[in-house]
């Protein structure tokens, strides 16, 4: 008698139990995350330049629906989405012209910028028109711009975005390297060039992380995503010089957009 009891009591007990867990799990599935407001600023990198299928509407910004920023938008479903990002934007563009969609509201920022105010076209156009020594010291100025003159006009874009989007969430990606050394390029620049433009890649990169980390933002390095896809790689996701196209040059391609920006993006915002 008193085992049936006892058999009866821890029925009930382990009845009671299930039914908890098995009325707890709807309540959980049914949570929706909470609505984003975001908005993608930044230079070329951003706006999806080289990937194709611009939005005829963006006009020289040259958005690409290929771009990271819609991408992530369409995958997401965000409850707002702005994309402001340009060809060829310095930071004080970004700062002068794309920060209008900012406000209290905005939970999600993304960024790239820097890698034009550092002459990125300019080290680029002097590395495939002129000489090894050129190049070399092309890239050695823009060096030292990125460590005189760089730090505080970040400072200056990444202080205006906090300012009007208080609350937000501040991703900001880095730039890939562009070459694979050691590669399949038979022509084109020396190994010597190569090397030095990716290390001003890694130059540029520290110092745009160090100033995002100052600011509390987070910085996504897409060197990683893009290792193995640079130029001169089997497989790259970046253009070389396009002579019909030049301004695609040197940007990712659709698939360095999908394949290495987006995924960086998605992991840190």
């Amino acid at each position: 008698m008193r085992l049936t009891r006892i058999a009866k009591l821890s029925s009930t007990l382990l009845l009671g139990a299930l039914l908890a867990v098995a009325g707890a799990a709807p309540a959980q599935a049914g949570t929706a995350a909470a609505p984003v407001d975001y908005v993608a600023l930044g230079d070329s990198y951003s706006s999806g330049v080289g990937a194709g299928d611009y939005d005829g509407a963006s006009g020289n910004c040259k958005r690409s629906n290929r771009a990271y920023p819609k991408l992530w938008a369409a995958a997401n479903a965000p409850s707002s989405f702005a994309f402001t990002a340009c060809s060829g934007a310095r930071t004080s563009d970004v700062t002068a012209n794309q920060l209008g969609p900012l406000n209290s509201g905005t939970d999600l920022v993304s960024l790239t910028v820097g890698g034009n105010d550092a002459g990125f076209s300019d080290v680029m156009t002097t590395c495939v028109l002129q000489s090894e020594s050129a190049c070399i010291n092309r890239v050695n100025q823009a060096k030292a711009y990125v460590d005189s003159t760089l730090p505080g006009r970040l400072d200056s874009v990444y202080g205006a975005i906090r300012a009007k989007a208080p609350a937000a969430r501040v991703v900001v990606l880095g730039y890939p390297r562009f070459y694979q050394l050691g590669g399949g390029c038979l022509l084109g620049l020396s190994e010597n060039e190569r090397a030095a433009i990716n290390g001003a890649a890694d130059h540029l990169n520290t110092a745009v992380a160090k100033r995002a980390a100052d600011h509390g933002y987070t910085f996504g390095s897409v060197v990683p995503a893009f290792t193995g896809h640079e130029i001169c790689s089997p497989a790259p996701w970046l253009h070389s010089v396009n002579w019909t196209n030049i301004g695609d040059s040197y940007h990712p391609t659709a698939a360095g957009q999908s394949g290495g920006y987006l995924p960086v993006f998605r992991s840190n915002a």
